[in-house]
């Protein structure tokens, strides 16, 4: 029995929802990265990167080559790069929303007055 489209996508998604992982994805970005650098730039003991690495190397996400006694990861293609930059366009286009709303939110403020201050457990209509 196959799995419909929406539910392998919210595997996928899933699959992508834990920050180490987004992490090393978005380092793979600029090129085949050896566990030591990854190791270096993402503050996670070494079994839980390796932890991470697995669930990304499952999933097909990245590979890795043995170089020696070093393990170097990639991704596994360029629409794993392509999605995180959309990631990011949504994100920004989120936050300037809400950025939008802060500036609305405290001109609509600035415009009934100062805010009443609580002195003890008295409200009064002054600042003090």
């Amino acid at each position: 029995m196959s799995v419909p489209l929406y539910q392998a996508k919210a595997e996928f998604f899933r699959m992508l929802g834990h920050p180490v992982r987004i992490r090393v994805l978005e380092l793979l970005q600029d090129g085949p990265k050896p566990v030591r650098d990854l190791l270096a730039q993402i503050e996670v003991e070494p079994s839980g990167l390796s932890q991470q690495l697995a669930v990304l190397r499952r999933s097909r996400i990245v590979t890795s080559t043995r170089e020696g006694s070093t393990v170097v990861y990639e991704l596994a293609g360029g629409d794993v790069a392509d999605l995180l930059k959309a990631a990011r366009r949504i994100l920004t286009e989120m936050l300037a929303g809400q950025n939008e709303l802060l500036a609305e939110l405290r001109h609509a403020g600035s415009a009934a007055g100062p805010a009443p201050a609580v002195i003890g457990s008295r409200l009064t209509g002054t600042e003090a």
